[in-house]
């Protein structure tokens, strides 16, 4: 391991050497091949200084010589066999353990670059590069030998090297050994684990392992990999109604499922009085139950927000279940019932028709088979139904369902054929894109002032993975001064269908209606959450190469996300106590102060003052709403427009002098 053979040598010579030392004394462990000083070799060192043998020196090697994420049957077979020759269960066990739990190295102490980095640089990670191949040897040893058992620390190991919040540097072959043991456990605790790794890790590469993991343990059980999906999202040990409850001496702790938002731990003491904060007779009492319940609240809250995705997920996959299975995995599911219980579903009956139910009501007859209801399979009539009742009876759905923005085909795209430009030629802000992208789950280059990177090209996949879409922007101006683009310019919106491992271009008439609609309102959303146009303070930012689309967009013609805006409007204003200062007419919402007459636009939410049009800058607050209003469902926009409509109404209380000011100019 002489720093002065090129690295790219190294790994090969280190191979031949140990082959030589082996052919010379089969007892004796090559040394470099059990790490000196990592915390999670301590059992194999331990044991090659206390009780060396040939056999235990097989061992080693073999573990040492899985250079793949996954390895053959021959292995598994020859891996068992070893260990079990030489009692070494615990030690693979105890290795994984360090691996997943253990102190982590630090690059000042065991990094080769030690001595000549300059300044503080450092770092911390779980396995040397050197090392890799017996850290996945142990990795497999552990979950061929320990089965269930091993499920825990692979989980843990998993996030610890590829998930978000490491306190070490990642290391995706580690993490994909791991996520591939942990699909080989036939338990359903290693399905629980797989299915939370899914929801939790973002890394691209990692995420289509976790694929081909669930598939392979889906084909082990002769379902698909959906359908194992479904079937192993944790119960966490609730009851039906989504909630817990546990004696800690005099006081009842309960931990429930309140909506689609809310996971909340109470406290009920003997007086009948309940409190959100842990009173200090369970504090003292029972930290360690406390802790417990603790824990359990943040991996309840974990599930039900990867649930809620997932779900909401199947909005473009036009997946149909059998009644009782559906009613198994869904409905009568602790976490996934909370949910399901809050949406529009259809059932179809012995006479092949479809029938829409409202939420948490049982269907009529005796139903064969469920799907998700959408929007655009029912007619404008069937929508405005849907909507009067859902804010008639107050009910909040999980995620914007019966306001679903629809988006059809236009004439234009038909003309175009295989692209559409229904978004093009917006200047957007491009870090908040960028995050955004990442946050709906999209896949994306990052621009920069690199060889390709002036081409951006956002992808995601719908369909239950069987069609991609593609969201072309580029930067909107050459900057010498920042690395990244400050704005970038979108571009075209494009679809391919899966055909086999690859893609294919298809037209636009080929896209199944259900997955188009929900492609173009993830890029809807992206351009009308980060558009220039949405930022109030642009106009002071004096002259602008794109002020001219500033003008033009804040105030233009509404978006579809904008029109089901205004027809929630239109519902929820006569139940306000501004009703009588409000009217929608166009594109806005007029608010009739004492002092100005406002225009709030529906797309941009921003101002202008009659009688002159001029603007009203009003920056929101971080978390902009009136939460006295309710809403059928979660949107900023919509909550903005209200709090503003509020503000506004009531224009003489206002005390902000930047707004006063600005008001008072035209009066």
């Amino acid at each position: 391991m002489d720093s002065r053979v090129e690295a790219r040598l190294r790994g090969a010579l280190a191979e031949r050497l140990r082959e030589l030392l082996a052919s010379a004394d089969e007892a004796h462990v090559p040394e470099g091949l059990i790490p000196a000083h990592a915390p999670w070799a301590a059992a194999l060192r331990q044991r090659a200084s206390t009780a060396p043998s040939r056999e235990l020196a097989d061992v080693v090697r073999h573990l040492a010589s899985l250079s793949g994420p996954r390895p053959a049957r021959r292995w598994r077979r020859t891996c068992l066999a070893l260990v079990d020759a030489v009692s070494g269960r615990d030690m693979v066990a105890e290795g994984l353990r360090a691996l997943a739990e253990g102190e982590p190295l630090c690059s000042r102490a065991n990094g080769p670059h030690t001595g000549w980095l300059p300044g503080d640089f450092h770092h911390h990670y779980v396995v040397h590069q050197n090392d890799a191949d017996l850290a996945r040897g142990i990795v497999w040893a552990a979950a061929l030998t320990a089965g269930p058992a091993a499920v825990p620390y692979l989980d843990a190991l998993a996030l610890r090297t590829g998930g978000p919040g490491r306190e070490v540097i990642e290391d995706l072959k580690l993490a994909g050994a791991t996520i591939n043991a942990l699909a080989e456990v036939d338990d359903p605790a290693a399905l629980e684990a797989l299915w939370l790794l899914r929801s939790r890790i973002r890394q691209r590469a990692l995420r289509k392992q976790l694929g081909t993991a669930l598939v392979t343990a889906a084909a082990r059980q002769g379902i698909t990999a959906g359908q194992l999906v479904e079937r192993s999202v944790p119960a966490h040990g609730l009851a039906p109604d989504g909630s817990l409850e546990r004696t800690l001496g005099g006081y009842r702790a309960r931990l429930a499922i309140e909506d689609a938002l809310t996971v909340r731990l109470t406290f009920t003491g003997p007086d009948g009085r309940t409190s959100r904060t842990a009173p200090a007779p369970v504090k003292d009492g029972f930290p360690g139950e406390l802790a417990e319940l603790k824990a359990l609240a943040k991996s309840v809250r974990g599930t039900l927000s990867g649930e809620r995705a997932r779900v909401e997920g199947l909005m473009s996959a036009g997946r149909e279940w059998p009644y009782d299975e559906w009613r198994r995995h869904y409905r009568d599911h602790p976490v996934t019932g909370v949910l399901v219980r809050g949406l529009i579903w259809e059932f179809q009956g012995a006479d092949g028709a479809w029938r829409a139910a409202a939420p948490a009501a049982e269907p009529s007859g005796a139903p064969r088979r469920v799907r998700l209801w959408h929007p655009v399979r029912a007619t404008v009539d069937e929508v405005g139904t849907w909507r009067a009742r859902i804010l008639a009876e107050g009910l909040r759905q999980p995620f914007k369902q019966a306001f679903r923005e629809i988006y059809l085909l236009t004439a234009a795209e038909e003309e175009t054929g295989v692209y559409s430009n229904r978004f093009a030629a917006h200047i957007v802000h491009y870090r908040c894109l960028y995050a955004l992208f990442k946050e709906r789950g999209w896949q994306a280059d990052f621009l920069g002032r690199y060889d390709g990177g002036y081409d951006g090209r956002a992808r995601a996949e719908f369909g239950d993975g069987e069609w991609r879409a593609c969201f072309h922007h580029e930067p909107a101006e050459e900057d010498d001064r920042d690395y990244v683009p400050r704005y970038a310019a979108t571009d075209q919106v494009r679809f391919e269908r899966r055909d086999g491992r690859r893609w294919r271009e298809v037209r636009l008439a080929e896209v199944p209606p259900l997955v188009f609609s929900e492609a173009m309102r993830d890029v809807d959303l992206f351009v009308g959450v980060t558009s220039i146009a949405a930022d109030p303070d642009w106009t002071d930012r004096g002259a602008d190469r794109h002020a001219a689309y500033w003008r033009t967009a804040t105030f233009g013609e509404l978006t579809t996300s904008a029109q089901v805006r205004r027809d929630a409007l239109e519902r929820i204003l006569p139940r306000l106590k501004i009703a009588g200062r409000c009217t929608l007419d166009g594109r806005f919402l007029i608010v009739r102060g004492d002092l100005r007459t406002y225009r709030i636009h529906l797309g941009s939410a921003n101002i202008l003052m009659e009688p002159d049009d001029s603007y009203l800058c009003v920056v929101p607050a971080r978390r902009p709403g009136n939460g006295k209003v309710f809403l059928p469902f979660e949107d900023d926009r919509l909550s903005l427009i209200l709090s503003k409509a509020f503000l506004l109404a009531a224009d003489t209380k206002i005390t902000d002098r930047t707004i006063l000011t600005q008001i008072e100019r035209g009066v």
